[in-house]
């Protein structure tokens, strides 16, 4: 079994284009909540994101990895792969 792939967005937004792109060239099924304009389901984000508010929020296995930048720099550095590929321990 797959990871646990969860990505906040924007309709919208660039940056969750360029991520959601990523994941699904890798064949990655993913959860995504659409937020726009959802000040609640962004404050629930925020607070799972340590803080942040900007979009795109990425989790694999409830593990906050960040945002479109920071996917883009683990898969760069080969580590990426190996993140989607550990089944949760839930």
């Amino acid at each position: 079994m797959a990871a646990k792939v969860e990505i906040y967005t924007w309709a919208t937004c660039p940056f969750c284009i360029r991520a959601k792109t990523l994941l699904k060239n890798k064949g990655v099924d993913f959860i995504e909540y659409g937020i726009d304009g959802d000040e609640i389901a962004r404050s629930q984000m925020q607070e799972r994101a340590n803080g942040r508010r900007s979009l795109p929020q990425i989790f694999i296995n409830d593990e906050h990895i960040g945002g479109c930048d920071d996917i883009h720099a683990l898969d760069r550095q080969g580590k990426l792969d190996n993140l989607l590929a550990v089944e949760s321990a839930n």
